[in-house]
């Protein structure tokens, strides 16, 4: 039996599912182009449509279409087996989510969180009131199909009650945060939604994965919004509302927009602007959530566009998220431009109370954000030139350290000097103490942006691994002895446990029929040690940066000696996988 994957990548080559994502250029049998995991500005990414796979001599990215996607979106194997499926038009099957013979605790709960969403989308239904507010609100009925808003009722286990008829258990109606467990014992769970208007929460392959849930009426002791909390599939700080609807906007229009709240997203839809996505207070707002996950979600956008409008509230949550968003965003590469809202207003009132060329309008006339930020402190001075210029310091020489062209901060610098009236001199000087006070942060950026690839590319080598094990230690005829693989993650193992059922879910898929499985073993096994040894280089290179700055020749040296051990290791594993071919 053909496996999925395979029927897959026979009808879907490297070059169709690439060339949807990014623009490739011909170089001679191969093709390439900029490489969507790290910042470049010329092409080191290549894709061979003879391996049916990618490489980037820049960061080391590779794989075929699975890792691409996974990586690209930010999705999970079977996030990815889903997207792939649907566009290539192959029935998974036995390999199905709906099929319960392979269903992992986490597919449970995707199937878990269709159930709650279609019995939400039910309730509004059938609630008259709950409909008047949205249509007060300036929604379409076809918006609220389209985004599934539902509604929960003032009960108590409405939801929990439902569910429990469908035979779910109570652990996994918790698991999926729809109901908890009260203080007291010997008591009924309950529902965590009540009297809210809800809004599904979906990941970039369009799987419900959370709610965010608006109090429909207020008891003056409930939050305005609820969100769900931490899940095996979800994490708050890792998701961005609507990039499911959003994402082929975003690559169409080549820029995307991105907003705070639900209604701002939805109703900037409905106005024509599919490019939306929004934070919902989760995912860059936080000022707790690490510059990793923020780089994690502005990498994301990145991939579909270099281009970013940021169209966040006046109040001070939102300027901190714009603060936040729009510095990591200039700092891994993006054009950061800010839509020019009326005070106190946002994208979601403006488009009611005025329509959706009001919007656009908004969008069309957005400015940079350094030049929105100066015209902004400028104005509030209000002739102060003292203030003025210590806004300049404070607030917009920050955004120009950001920025990683000398050229574009040259630009900057000019015309902040233009419209302040303060020497370019003065303002450069400047400059470089602010560089100097954020060089930890952008030190800090640039490692997440890093990591957040080579992670990805270590990870997803040793899951793969893992799961082979997994799977080959639970059969009567292996093909490879598993121990060989358990021996070699023996101090990591425990990590992967909770994710067994899926890594062996996954290693089925790929590797039911492959009578290649010991080779491709042993070249993963290969590449993982070169995995390895490239971070072992990162950091002596790293150290060798410190030793030469501190002038410590003795250290240098030992750093030197540790270097091309390290190199010579690496090219001895390329020699011996190179023989074998």
């Amino acid at each position: 039996m053909i496996s999925p994957v395979q029927k897959i990548k026979e009808r879907l080559s490297i070059q169709d599912v690439v060339s949807s994502y990014i623009k490739l250029e011909k170089a001679g049998t191969n093709l390439k182009a900029k490489c969507p995991f790290h910042n470049e500005k010329t092409p080191s990414f290549f894709i061979s449509p003879d391996r049916g796979g990618y490489y980037c001599f820049g960061c080391g990215a590779k794989g075929d279409i699975f890792t691409f996607v996974q990586e690209f979106e930010g999705l999970d194997f079977r996030g990815a087996l889903k997207l792939l499926a649907d566009r290539a038009g192959v029935p998974l099957g036995e390999y199905s989510p709906m099929d319960k013979k392979n269903q992992s605790e986490k597919e449970k709960l995707y199937i878990i969180m269709e159930e709650a969403t279609d019995y939400y989308s039910a309730n509004l239904a059938g609630f008259k009131e709950a409909q008047t507010y949205l249509k007060s609100r300036g929604l379409e009925e076809k918006t609220v199909q389209d985004f599934r808003i539902g509604f929960a009722k003032d009960d108590w286990r409405d939801l929990y009650n439902y569910l429990k008829s469908k035979n779910y258990s109570d652990r996994e109606i918790e698991l999926a945060g729809l109901a908890k467990k009260p203080d007291v014992e010997n008591k009924n769970m309950y529902d965590r939604f009540r009297n809210r208007i809800m809004f599904p929460i979906a990941d970039s392959s369009g799987r419900v994965i959370a709610f965010s849930g608006r109090i429909f009426t207020d008891d003056g002791k409930s939050a305005k919004y609820l969100n769900s909390p931490e899940t095996p599939i979800f994490s708050k700080s890792s998701v961005l509302y609507g990039i499911d609807k959003a994402k082929d906007s975003i690559r169409k229009n080549n820029f995307s927009i991105l907003v705070e709240g639900q209604m701002d997203l939805i109703l900037s839809h409905q106005a024509g602007f599919r490019n939306t996505v929004a934070t919902s207070g989760t995912a860059l707002s936080d000022s707790v959530v690490s510059k990793e996950n923020a780089v994690s979600n502005l990498g994301l956008l990145r991939r579909l566009s270099g281009n970013i409008v940021l169209a966040f509230d006046a109040d001070s949550a939102g300027l901190s998220a714009s603060d936040r968003a729009g510095r990591i965003a200039l700092s891994i590469g993006m054009d950061v431009k800010s839509a020019i809202l009326p005070e106190g207003v946002d994208p979601a009132d403006l488009i009611l109370k005025s329509g959706a060329d009001a919007w656009k309008e908004a969008v069309r006339n957005s400015k940079h954000i350094i030049l929105f930020l100066l015209e902004k402190a400028i104005k509030a001075a209000k002739g102060d030139e003292r203030k003025a210029n210590k806004e300049i310091r404070e607030k917009i020489l920050p955004y120009v350290a950001a920025l990683d062209s000398s050229i574009e901060k040259s630009h900057f610098i000019k015309k902040i000097s233009d419209a302040s009236g303060v020497p370019e001199v003065a303002l450069v000087e400047d400059l470089k103490k602010v560089e100097q006070l954020n060089k930890e942060e952008k030190r800090e950026i640039n490692e997440a942006e890093e990591n957040q690839s080579k992670m990805f590319r270590k990870d997803y080598i040793e899951r793969r691994l893992l799961g082979i094990a997994f799977w080959q230690e639970k059969i009567k005829e292996p093909k490879i002895d598993p121990r060989s693989i358990f021996d070699k993650f023996k101090d990591t193992i425990d990590h992967y446990k909770d994710f067994k059922e899926d890594l062996i879910f996954e290693a089925e898929v790929f590797y039911a029929n492959n009578e290649n499985l010991p080779s491709d073993v042993d070249e993963m096994l290969s590449n993982l040690d070169e995995e390895y040894l490239n971070e072992d280089l990162a950091k002596k290179m790293k150290e060798l940066h410190f030793a030469q700055e501190e002038k410590n020749k003795d250290k240098e040296a030992l750093i030197l000696k540790a270097i091309d051990e390290i190199v010579k290791k690496r090219e001895s594993i390329k020699s011996v996988r190179f023989n074998k071919k």
